[in-house]
């Protein structure tokens, strides 16, 4: 089953701070860079990981940076979605929901590590729910 995600950014910032080889953040990314995972994005979206990436307060390494950019782009489908006139809690979140859900696939997931921000949705998951989804297919 080939699933398509749209990444939250601050699944990338964790998948980059993570301790731990097997985090659900680090395992989620690993698997998108090994093509498992078909990532969604934007323009906007990639611009908000390019600001967000290389703030001088994470200090990472922008080779590391550049890998997984490059994979998103090379691996993934940009998308130019509809506005859905949503109102979420963090208006900077509205270009991740607007992509999920213009998908209209039901393989499409929105993965982030603040569910709060988006509305109750299934298409709407942490890492370890998407990770989940994924082992319980295979």
């Amino acid at each position: 089953m080939k699933y398509y995600i749209v990444i939250d950014t601050n699944i990338l910032v964790s998948a980059m701070l993570a301790r731990h080889p097997d985090s659900a953040t680090v395992v989620l990314t690993l698997r998108m860079l090994a093509g498992e995972l078909t990532p969604l994005y934007s323009d906007e979206i990639m611009q908000e990981y390019r600001d967000v990436l290389f703030r001088p307060k994470f200090k990472f390494p922008p080779d590391k940076i550049a890998v997984i950019l490059s994979a998103i782009k090379k691996f993934g489908i940009c998308v130019q979605p509809s506005a859905s006139g949503m109102i979420l809690p963090d208006m900077k979140d509205l270009p991740f929901y607007e992509v999920v859900s213009d998908t209209q696939d039901k393989h499409s997931r929105l993965v982030t590590g603040n569910l709060k921000h988006f509305p109750e949705e299934p298409f709407i998951v942490t890492a370890r729910q998407m990770l989940d989804i994924l082992d319980s297919d295979n």
